[in-house]
């Protein structure tokens, strides 16, 4: 008995403490609350005279044989698929969001509260991604293609395990907050509409890190052995796809920058365009994810060795390039 009613008060020790969390995400979503017309593009528009995505991203820099305004519309390509590919995401962490609220629909308030932010903030979000990419496709040429369905997406990755979702979830909010605080918050040289789509997009990342990461944990002590062996699997397949959707995404936006970019290129530079482009959206939305320090520390904390082997094994190609 007594071990039974210890085992009662340090669940409600954390339940409170997690309901403290929660809390806090919702201060903070109040504090850095915004609006796309207000407050991000304030009647702007982008200027092609300047760089999107910074090099630290986009990598242009290693290619030797391009000239100054070839990277810098290189990067302009890259940006765009950035914010794409961000939209895209978006799509089912919000569906996701919304579906695990309803285990605090009659339950704590307080994290009911807290995910309906997440859920609307991310529907903000891709409204201003759309919003970008009307912008965007405006001052360039015809030709840019998106290659994968959001809603497409969305049905496959949500046909997962939860945990995984959670999983891939928490790597990417982790790794938003990362690319701009070390990439694009310190550039002075890039188009001030792209880096404040950027700036704004971060400021309510940070507490939907901080959810992904209550969520996860708590989903972790849900399941069972044999779900968690399922579900490493299902975060190695849910990888898997978006190493896939990187790949066609790379190749099509090398097609389309040597398409416009108004010379023509002998084939070992258009091969190195298109491995280029590849490296860095792995960098971008995998690895760059997957190294981070919290990210590595929370997996493995919820994985045994053997797991993480299998995770480590499956992920080493895309890590080499």
């Amino acid at each position: 008995m007594q071990n039974t009613a210890m085992k009662l008060e340090g669940c409600e020790d954390a339940g409170r403490a997690d309901t403290a969390r929660y809390a806090r995400c919702i201060k903070a979503s109040k504090r850095a609350r915004w609006d796309i017309e207000t407050d991000v593009v304030r009647g702007r528009d982008f200027d092609f005279s300047q760089t999107f995505l910074p090099n630290g991203l986009s990598m242009v820099d290693e290619l030797g044989f391009l000239t100054g305004p070839e990277r810098r519309l290189l990067s302009q390509v890259q940006g765009r698929t950035y914010a794409n590919i961000f939209g895209l995401v978006e799509r089912f962490i919000g569906a996701k969001v919304l579906e695990i609220s309803g285990r605090h629909w009659l339950g704590d308030q307080v994290a009911l509260e807290a995910l309906v932010r997440f859920s609307d903030e991310e529907l903000k979000h891709q409204e201003l991604f759309r919003r970008i990419e009307a912008m965007i496709g405006r001052g360039m040429p015809a030709g840019y293609v998106q290659v994968a369905d959001p809603n497409e997406v969305a049905r496959a990755v949500l046909g997962k395990s939860t945990w995984s979702v959670l999983a891939l979830t928490c790597l990417i909010e982790l790794f938003t907050q990362l690319h701009y605080q070390r990439s694009i918050e310190p550039d002075d040289n890039l188009s001030p509409l792209w880096k404040d789509v950027f700036k704004y997009h971060w400021m309510e990342e940070v507490q939907h890190a901080m959810l992904d990461e209550i969520e996860w944990v708590k989903e972790n002590d849900r399941v069972t052995m044999r779900q968690k062996e399922q579900a490493v699997d299902d975060l190695i397949e849910l990888v898997g796809a978006v190493d896939g959707i990187l790949q066609a995404q790379a190749a099509a936006d090398a097609r389309y920058f040597i398409g416009i970019a108004g010379r023509r290129y002998t084939g070992e530079e258009e091969a190195g365009i298109g491995a280029l482009l590849l490296r860095a959206y792995r960098w971008q939305y995998i690895v760059s994810g997957v190294q981070h320090t919290h990210f590595a520390r929370l997996l493995t904390g919820m994985t045994s060795e053997a797991q993480m082997g299998r995770i480590q094994a499956a992920l080493a190609p895309i890590v080499k390039g």
